[in-house]
């Protein structure tokens, strides 16, 4: 199974509708649509430039979504983020004054240039779907996406996301260079217009909805649940992880792998499904002890270790 896997038709459409904007990244457009039906998150890190927040706003145009963009500083804080109550002296009361993180597609730009106490304002609402401003809890719009960029390479004036924080995205994406073809393609598309001026909505809220509704009904068998327990098991005793995969990250590849089956028409996960998808939901959440790196190992290359060494299951339909 590749990520050239035919999609469900209502899917297609919107992967190619996005596929006017961004050119030669479909991978990236099905995985982001993957977190978005499993009602997860994604943070794309890599170079300015390559389409980071241009993605994020042809998927917002693809489903008429309500898009919010924070682009983070070291001086914002987490009132700027979630709201603020104000007195209202004519009601005698005070008023709740929605930050940008009440929307249904949140840009959360360049998410490592501010503090840790900005980032953590963004943990309940990725976690639970809700904000508390003043002890009051508010539910956020759904569906509610996330998508937060960080740059690889500026490391001047970055705070990093501490493990919580980076637990909490069901993914991390690059989107990397595009081929030679592939920019010649884009400079035509840009020569004399805006690709994401011209797309539309293509699907509705509504049946965005729907389709997250679903993921739940999609089996996974106990095959394939015993195979997600055993490479995250296998992450925590490797003797260069400082810190292995959790078990959110086992639901998160679950749901995740739920998700990619649906949108590639079938009602059952297989272990294929895991094998695609185990890199971008897991390889963040390892933390390798340094004195690994000095054998340059990474999360990356541990995690296609583990795959290589793990039996796996023959899965058929259930």
């Amino acid at each position: 199974m590749t990520m050239n896997e035919s999609l469900l038709p209502a899917i297609e459409q919107v992967v190619r509708n996005v596929e006017q904007v961004i050119v030669g990244k479909r991978h990236v457009i099905v995985l982001s649509f993957t977190a978005l039906l499993a009602k997860g998150h994604v943070l794309l890190e890599d170079v300015p430039g390559v389409g980071k927040t241009m993605l994020v706003r042809a998927l917002a145009k693809s489903f008429q979504a309500e898009l919010k963009r924070i682009q983070f500083t070291p001086d914002l804080l987490p009132s700027d983020v979630i709201g603020v109550s104000v007195y209202n002296p004519k009601e005698r009361q005070f008023e709740y004054k929605p930050g940008p993180i009440v929307a249904h597609i949140v840009l959360a730009d360049e998410i490592n240039r501010t503090s840790p106490k900005t980032q953590s304002a963004l943990l309940e609402a990725m976690e639970e779907g809700s904000v508390t401003v003043d002890g009051i809890t508010r539910a956020l719009p759904q569906p509610f996406f996330v998508m937060a960029t960080q740059n690889p390479i500026e490391y001047e004036g970055t705070y990093p996301l501490p493990e919580a924080q980076l637990d909490r995205f069901l993914l991390k994406l690059q989107m990397g260079y595009p081929s030679a073809d592939e920019e010649i393609e884009l400079l035509h598309r840009l020569e004399k217009m805006k690709p994401l001026e011209e797309i539309g909505p293509v699907m509705t809220l509504d049946e965005l909805r729907a389709l997250q509704q679903k993921v739940a009904d999609v089996h996974v068998s106990d095959t394939v649940k015993r195979y997600i327990v055993e490479l995250v098991r296998q992450s925590r005793a490797h003797e260069a992880v400082y810190l292995g995969v959790s078990p959110r990250g086992s639901v998160a590849l679950m749901k995740a792998a739920q998700a990619y089956a649906l949108i590639h028409g079938r009602d059952f996960v297989i272990p294929d499904d895991i094998q695609q998808l185990a890199p971008y939901v897991l390889a963040h959440r390892l933390l390798v002890r340094p004195e690994a790196k000095w054998d340059k190992l990474d999360a990356k290359t541990i995690l296609s270790e583990l795959m290589a060494r793990t039996p796996v299951p023959v899965q058929g339909r259930r």
